[in-house]
């Protein structure tokens, strides 16, 4: 039977491949995005995150990450996870379907010159597909986190940043990195401070 400290040294090393690849893959798209991001703030426009399961976790943990702060003292920065309002949700999903649950939001408070960031380890979830055809009828910019081969979303949306790997928990945790890198390079875009560690 193999030792379990070989697994856990295992998990890790995979971790870190799994991101070295996803940034040498993604690198000039991580900067469009930070760019897409930072034009729309700048513009007055917000950002609307949506995802399932552990990708709803990281949609709310990014919000939370413009809406109070980064690394640095800086005003609140709009954005908002589209998985919170439990009533909202459930409300959709019961009168309609679940797969509209975040495309009725963007219908809602959505406007041209926002943007969609919708995560999903396969790039095929149903309902934050429909997110991005209700958020591009906008005019919203649209930006894909997803896993494998990108699924559907890949074609769909303006930006899709995709983790190349099979394994959920590992395009989970590149998912998260990536984001935060993003958030960090907001700030510098926006307030020209690097983060402090």
């Amino acid at each position: 039977m193999e030792d379990i400290e070989d697994i856990i040294i295992r998990s890790f090393r995979e971790s870190s491949r799994v991101k070295e690849v996803f940034a040498n893959e993604n690198l000039s798209r991580l900067v469009r995005v930070v760019d897409v991001i930072t034009n729309s703030l700048n513009g007055g426009h917000k950002v609307l995150l949506f995802g399932n399961g552990g990708s709803a976790a990281d949609a709310q943990h990014l919000a939370a990450e413009f809406v109070n702060r980064f690394l640095i003292e800086r005003p609140p920065l709009p954005a908002i996870a589209l998985t919170t309002d439990t009533s909202v949700i459930t409300s959709i999903a019961n009168d309609y379907d679940f797969s509209e649950i975040f495309s009725k939001q963007i219908r809602a408070i959505g406007r041209e010159g926002d943007v969609a960031w919708g995560i999903s380890t396969s790039g095929s979830s149903p309902n934050v597909l429909k997110a991005f055809q209700a958020a591009a009828k906008i005019g919203m910019t649209t930006i894909a986190f997803t896993g494998r081969d990108g699924g559907k979303t890949a074609g769909m949306v303006d930006i899709c940043l995709n983790v190349t790997s099979g394994s959920t928990p590992r395009i989970q945790e590149a998912h998260i990195t990536a984001g935060h890198v993003i958030c960090e390079m907001v700030d510098y875009r926006l307030f020209k401070k690097p983060g402090k560690e």
